[in-house]
């Protein structure tokens, strides 16, 4: 402990663990209680919900220069797209849950196709961009109301764009540790077309490697994440804020990494309850009136990407709570941010009563 102690103050940062050396609980022993997963998420919701007036406008924008740069899925295309859906799927949009699971299925693939089934070279690095950008606006206004300021939108605009540039190296090394993954899913696929995998000896191999690799990044890109947290305060290096946010998460990543999974049901649980109603709503008035079809209107690929806004903005927001958790460890944290706004208020009744008439 006083090895790490001296290390902090002639370099400012914390060694934690050293490789090939025997690390010692009493020496990194920290703080790990942390508040429910409901409080973390009605947190997340209501920052967002007393903030509106910020975030509404920024979900606009965001989906107006995203419509104008990367483009939006044509009417066309999305009816060709259901059409394939229903040819390849006869037997589960058939009968009573017919509607209900074509809309299934089609949320699916709008979602994982980013509601374009092709993208070219330069509209892959607009997207990159606009959500890096939407990342990086959403943690400085989280930052500041937070701190109990009161920012605008064009504040965030103006001034959260600075570690753009570092934002995009760490999130160049997150791709980096990803490799493993990517090079499972591709190993999986030739091994599918070569039935590598029909051999019990064979699939047990590669069971174990698929779950090394996957382990490996998992581990890997669990602090680069928070990385990517770090890197956007004002004047911090990509490598620093990785190392940070390392040092951070340190004896705490199983947490981190459920409440991540945690996030994703709620992601989920967002496009079900708003999208699959819209896009079963398309299916049903379509249906009545064909010539609706006629009229091109892209309403399934629009409030799709509202909806994919709205989330990357909610899932920045969340993470940042949880890093802002980990800084300064309160038990009372969420509880804190949840009612600060209505605590500035009744300070402010305070200070008009006392004020003389």
């Amino acid at each position: 402990m006083k090895k790490n102690q001296k290390n902090e103050k002639t370099t400012g940062r914390i060694k934690l663990h050293r490789s090939f050396r025997r690390s010692y609980r009493e020496d990194y022993e920290r703080q790990t209680e942390l508040p429910g997963l409901l409080s973390h998420i009605a947190a997340t919701f209501k920052i967002i919900r007393q903030n509106f007036k910020i975030f509404l406008p920024l979900i606009g924008l965001i989906a107006l220069l995203y419509i104008s740069l990367v483009g939006l899925m044509s009417e066309s295309t999305f009816q060709e797209f259901k059409e394939s859906i229903d040819n390849t799927n006869k037997e589960l949009v058939s009968g009573r849950l017919g509607n209900l699971g074509r809309a299934g299925l089609t949320l699916v693939g709008t979602v994982t196709t980013g509601g374009l089934t092709t993208m070219n070279d330069a509209q892959k690095i607009f997207s990159i961009l606009l959500f890096m950008i939407t990342w990086l606006v959403s943690i400085y206004l989280a930052r500041h109301l937070l701190a109990g300021h009161h920012p605008r939108m064009r504040d965030g605009l103006y001034n959260a764009l600075s570690p753009l540039i570092s934002t995009l190296f760490v999130a160049l090394i997150v791709f980096i540790e990803l490799i493993p993954i990517m090079f499972v899913v591709i190993t999986y696929q030739a091994a599918v077309s070569t039935e590598f995998l029909k051999t019990p000896f064979y699939a047990l191999v590669y069971f174990i490697f698929a779950s090394l690799m996957t382990i490996l990044s998992v581990y890997l890109t669990s602090s680069s994440l928070m990385g990517l947290i770090a890197v956007s305060a004002p004047g911090l290096y990509p490598l620093t804020a990785i190392e940070t946010a390392r040092n951070l998460i340190a004896g705490r990543r199983i947490r981190f990494l459920v409440r991540i999974l945690y996030l994703f049901f709620w992601v989920a649980l967002i496009y079900v309850v708003i999208v699959l109603p819209a896009i079963l709503l398309d299916i049903l008035v379509k249906g009545a009136f064909p010539w609706l079809n006629d009229l091109g209107i892209p309403f399934v690929p629009f409030i799709l990407l509202i909806v994919t806004v709205f989330i990357f903005i909610f899932i920045s927001i969340y993470v940042y709570l949880f890093y802002r958790q980990l800084l300064d460890y309160k038990d009372d944290f969420y509880s804190l941010v949840t009612f600060k706004k209505k605590k500035s208020k009744k300070i402010k009744e305070v200070k008009k009563t006392n004020e003389p008439a």
